[in-house]
């Protein structure tokens, strides 16, 4: 049975009016955010060390240069290449035998100039074994912590990256290289799983492939690694400008906020960090830099620390995160600016290399239905059990 829409329609119109009633008490926050940035401008220096100093139950960007600066983009060179990947995977599906996951990689090089080439790929892996199926402590396999679901997307970003550094290796030696990931470079979920996953995905694997296209930097070879984020839902910014509204010198929010009768904090509610940007910058140009407040980064050694800024592309601004070793270098920091804006502009607002990767690596819901019929198919050949649930059948059961 399909959704009766005729149900919804009545919903919606309420969902729509209520959006057009709090329309204008949004821009007149929105509008208070603007002054509030323009005001604190020249008060970066108090505030930053409020924000290192102050106790908060919600995420503050840190600053860095400066709150509201406006940097146009440094012209593209002549000669480049953007490398770019992008995953999709088939989660463990616990009413299937056997338990078993794939990642699907796709991965893009474009090079742009004299002699402009494109390469497309992609890189299906399926996991099956004990080990590709868990995660163990060293020396402990009394503990487990079962790959699936948050923590399999969280693997999938990791395998990203490493298409990347296997990328980057294979790049000439005098060449100007952006190598490019969708999403983010802060591994928020790892944050709810035991200090051994943290150190299997992150230490062994996400912060192992950072060095690696790190390391490909020479004094003829250049290459910067930056994360896109089309559409952000951030607030980092925004609550650098709420802890400035508040009255404390220092905010401890689980004693302060509790008994607070006045909120000053609260007149920039509701906006996000894309809104209050999109109002300061003009189309190519980005902000000033920020560092990212999450605890995860703690574990992020110094150089790879993970700063960003936001990217002003026609109708939309965008986050882009870069490791420190990245924003420290004026070089690389302008060929990512530049780049990005390129890729953008080639692309319809969005990073073409990065819509190409996509592409590669698309595992539709046909696809996924396949790759099921495939493996039980095998099964039955070589005269194994397949088990599955009741649920399972039902599903695929046609009834009259």
């Amino acid at each position: 049975m399909s959704l009766d829409l005729d149900k919804v329609f009545p919903q919606a119109g309420d969902m729509v009016l209520r959006l057009k009633n709090d329309a204008a008490r949004r821009q007149q926050r929105l509008e208070f955010a603007l002054d509030t940035l323009h005001n604190q401008a020249d008060k970066t220096s108090s505030l930053a060390k409020k924000i290192e100093s102050s106790n908060t139950t919600w995420l503050v960007a840190g600053l860095v240069d400066g709150l509201d600066q406006r940097i146009k983009a440094p012209p593209a060179p002549d000669e480049f290449s953007i490398l770019a990947a992008d995953g999709s995977h088939i989660d463990v599906d616990r009413h299937r035998s056997p338990r078993c996951y794939l990642i699907n990689i796709g991965s893009v090089v474009l090079r742009y100039g004299s002699s402009p080439q494109a390469t497309l790929e992609s890189f299906p892996r399926l996991y099956s074994s004990d080990e590709d199926l868990v995660i163990t402590p060293t020396g402990n396999n009394t503990r487990e912590q079962v790959i699936e679901g948050t923590l399999l997307g969280i693997k999938r970003s990791v395998d990203e990256c490493g298409e990347l550094a296997e990328l980057a290796a294979e790049l000439p030696g005098d060449s100007l290289s952006l190598a490019l990931v969708d999403g983010t470079l802060v591994l928020w979920g790892l944050e709810a799983y035991p200090e051994f996953v943290a150190e299997a995905l992150l230490d062994k694997g996400f912060l192992n492939h950072l060095g690696r296209i790190k390391g490909i930097n020479s004094r003829n070879r250049k290459l910067a690694l930056a994360s896109y984020i089309s559409f952000p839902r951030s607030t980092e910014v925004v609550n650098a400008l709420r802890l400035a509204l508040c009255p404390h010198d220092i905010l401890d929010t689980d004693i302060h906020c509790k008994g607070c009768q006045e909120r000053q904090c609260e007149a920039v509610a509701g906006i996000r960090d894309r809104d209050l940007l999109s109002e300061l910058l003009a189309p190519g140009e980005r902000s000033c830099l920020f560092t990212s407040g999450s605890k995860i980064i703690k574990k992020y050694p110094a150089e790879h620390r993970i700063y960003f800024f936001y990217l002003r592309v026609d109708d939309e601004t965008a986050r882009v995160e870069i490791p420190k070793w990245v924003a420290t270098d004026e070089g690389l920091l302008n060929l990512t600016h530049s780049l990005i804006l390129d890729q953008c502009r080639r692309g319809q607002g969005y990073p073409v290399a990065l819509s190409e990767a996509h592409e590669q690596a698309v595992v539709t819901g046909a696809d996924r239905e396949n790759f099921w019929r495939l493996v039980e198919s095998l099964l039955l050949e070589e005269k194994l059990p397949s088990p599955n649930s009741a649920k399972s059948r039902s599903k695929r059961t046609r009834w009259v």
